[in-house]
């Protein structure tokens, strides 16, 4: 039977999803209803007919009815609030809430004229309760008493606003940008990691009077190579990939018998050759030499001291450490597993979960450890970050999403859709769309959780930073989902409860002392950047993408105050690769592009001009110049702005020219594999960024301009 398509799309509407959007070139365009059907079977109602439309509608009106307590309540800090309660027709029932503290406040009911309603053969009445004012920040619990028992879920009382931000005062701040894995010193193992971090936050902090380094999600992957070369690609965003650990640094190594230190040093040297190549990083070698390491290291003794804080370590984390952990040691044995067996572990049974747990303990115990020494060794950068001088230290990233077949898709099941991904409609930089093949939160099963995935997750991330940038923080609006088999241009935004996104997020960074910043780039409705603002979250603002209305490079005193203002992203070259067009040529070479080649470049080379005309304008830039001066210009340009935040590519202190990443492409370009070097293609170590010319001009010169500014 066909369905009706109206039916369809109202109740895609109803249900959180958008029939239609505005596209980045202001054209409205109707989501397909084959695409619609797809995404409503990924929330869980399988439409086939009207009378499923109807069904669905059905029992959405019902569910609320069934349950006593909605599964969560998010408020904000003395907003008034009521609270529905839905019991059995004439059952008296009392509600309180019990906060963190162990205190009881008693909740108030108030009138309510609503009509019982007959719910699965029985007359169900709703009964509404007043929250009271002053309840403290923080997770609370509501519980509901009647002659039958209790029933409760979680309170969470967040934050109006983050104030995180406001300890910097007056003085601006600016910090570096780096990609961390690229950038590597004579101690590395080929692979820039924690102790390179705290090394470069130390010498940017004390010679250069910098406040941050913002360096690229450092997400777990897969425990065995090979690995996937993305930070963006996490098995899972909550926890650390091993390849960060700096192995010398681990308290144990230096308790290791002379010839097991011996052994290490040995694997060592099989990998730090690569420290001084300069055309690609080799992550899976890398990997290969840490693992080995750490199995020695794990197998000596701990002081009953560090034995005590690993416990403590293990139990802050809880569930979610011990599940990833058994995920990657599952991973690690895959190969060796009856296919009948592993297949029952991917699926979950929790008979055969159970099992290996047991069986795998002491590679659980192996996977929790090195957890524990990466959260260590973030701990020991930022605080060296902060000594340095760094008024906010390490600004983590949080990627938008996990891969298809990871851990935190094994482990959280359900609150992550299936048989979709999440990408982006086409927009003038990649216009046959993005898919960046990601699992999405489902909204109702998220809030099923009561948020707390979500929580746990910041709570990890926020523990050692001093700043988070959150990769599309405009997925805490709405999504773009592709089902599976669609293009990337035919998917459908599936919209989330922001309120309770973002205040958590609120919630969990002020309780942490972390300032927020949203990459709030893209295509997004004009109140959203509004919304944020007024909730403490910082935004992003890319030069070269600032314009005004009229299309003309916004003026310096136009850019937003509460934002952390760059001249360029990962996703784009260098600013000296920029102005040479190259993004432009790369794409072409890949087949990116949907017009010629020519009306590209010229197009690209018209708005580049654009920006050093205003330069030359304002006396920054005279008409004779090089790429340094450019570069010099457009930061200096970037300082007369009122943005609170200030950040300086690391590549465009050196003269690097590559890019390191190539939206919509996979393998056609070495993406995330690109050491970092000077614009003669030499190896630049952290040691040289101490002392290089170059850095300290354009350093000096941005420290100067927030001066004068």
């Amino acid at each position: 039977m066909a369905l009706d398509s109206s039916s369809l799309r109202d109740l895609a509407r109803d249900l959180g999803v958008g029939t239609d959007y505005w596209g980045w070139d202001g054209v409205q365009r109707d989501v397909a209803d084959e695409t619609l059907l797809k995404v409503l079977a990924a929330l869980g109602h399988e439409l086939a007919s009207d009378e499923d439309i109807a069904h669905v509608r059905a029992e959405r009106e019902d569910a609320a009815w069934r349950r006593t307590l909605p599964p969560v309540v998010v408020i904000r800090e003395d907003s008034p609030r009521t609270v529905a309660v839905h019991v059995d027709h004439g059952t008296s029932v009392a509600l309180e809430a019990r906060l963190e503290d162990g205190t009881v406040r008693s909740v108030q009911q108030v009138e309510d004229w609503t009509s019982p309603r007959e719910v699965d053969g029985v007359l169900r009445g709703q009964a509404s309760f007043a929250l009271p004012d002053g309840l403290p920040l923080g997770w609370h619990r509501l519980v509901a008493r009647t002659e039958g028992g209790e029933s409760a879920c979680d309170l969470v009382v967040t934050p109006h606003r983050v104030r995180t931000h406001e300890r910097l005062g007056a003085r601006r701040a600016y910090g570096v940008q780096a990609q961390l894995y690229s950038v590597r010193s004579a101690r590395s193992w080929g692979i820039g990691d924690l102790a390179d971090a705290r090394d470069l936050a130390a010498i940017l902090g004390v010679r250069h009077g910098a406040d941050f380094l913002l360096v690229n999600p450092l997400h777990a992957s897969t425990p065995t190579s090979p690995l996937e070369p993305s930070p963006y690609l996490p098995v899972t965003r909550r926890f650390t990939s091993p390849l960060y650990l700096r192995i010398e640094d681990i308290p144990e190594y230096a308790q290791l018998p002379d010839f097991a230190r011996q052994r290490i040093g040995r694997v060592r040297e099989e990998v730090a050759p690569w420290n001084d190549r300069a055309d690609a990083l080799e992550r899976d070698e890398v990997m290969d030499a840490k693992d080995r390491a750490l199995d020695e290291i794990f197998a000596a003794p701990r002081t009953a001291g560090r034995q005590a804080m690993l416990d403590a370590y293990r139990a802050r984390e809880g569930q979610g450490l011990e599940d990833f952990a058994l995920w990657c040691a599952i991973h690690e044995r895959a190969d060796s597993l009856d296919p009948a067996r592993l297949e029952a572990l991917q699926a979950r049974d929790p008979e055969a979960v159970a099992a290996a747990r047991t069986e795998l303990a002491d590679r659980v115990d192996f996977h929790v450890w090195v957890q524990w020494q990466l959260d260590q060794q973030m701990g020991q950068a930022q605080r060296a970050a902060v000594e340095a001088g760094m008024r906010i230290g390490l600004m983590h990233d949080l990627a938008v999403g996990v891969t298809q077949d990871g851990a935190d898709k094994w482990a959280l099941g359900d609150i992550l859709a299936q048989g979709i991904g999440v990408g982006a409609p086409a927009d003038q930089y990649n216009q046959q769309g993005q898919n960046w093949d990601q699992p999405p939160w489902r909204p109702d099963a998220l809030a099923e959780a009561g948020y707390r995935p979500w929580r746990d997750m910041l709570r990890s991330l926020m523990r050692h930073a001093g700043a988070l940038r959150i990769d599309h923080v405009l997925g805490l609006f709405r999504l773009w989902w592709i089902p599976a088999g669609n293009s990337a241009a035919d998917g459908a935004y599936v919209f989330y409860d922001h309120d309770a996104m973002i205040g958590i997020l609120a919630l969990e960074a002020q309780r942490s002392g972390t300032l927020v910043i949203g990459e709030d780039l893209g295509t997004f409705e004009p109140w959203v950047r509004d919304y944020l603002a007024d909730r403490g979250i910082m935004g992003t603002s890319i030069l070269w993408f600032e314009n005004d209305h009229a299309g003309n490079p916004l003026r310096p005193e136009h850019y937003r105050e509460l934002c952390l203002a760059s001249v360029n992203t990962h996703d784009l070259p260098p600013t000296a690769g920029y102005l040479a067009g190259d993004h432009v040529a790369l794409r072409a070479e890949l087949g990116l592009l949907e017009r010629p080649l020519a009306e590209e470049l010229a197009a690209d080379e018209a708005a580049r001009q654009k920006v050093l005309d205003v330069l030359i304008d304002e006396g920054l830039l005279a008409r004779e110049h090089d790429v340094e001066d450019v570069v010099l210009a457009l930061h200096r340009h970037l300082c007369r702005t009122p943005s609170r935040l200030i950040g300086v590519s690391l590549v465009d202190c050196v003269g690097e020219r590559r890019i390191q990443n190539q939206p919509g492409t996979d393998e056609e370009y070495p993406n995330w594999r690109i050491p970092l070097a000077d614009a003669e293609g030499e190896v630049v170590t952290i040691d040289d960024i101490a002392t290089d010319a170059r850095t300290a001009r354009l350093l000096t010169a941005v420290r100067e301009g927030l001066a004068q500014g």
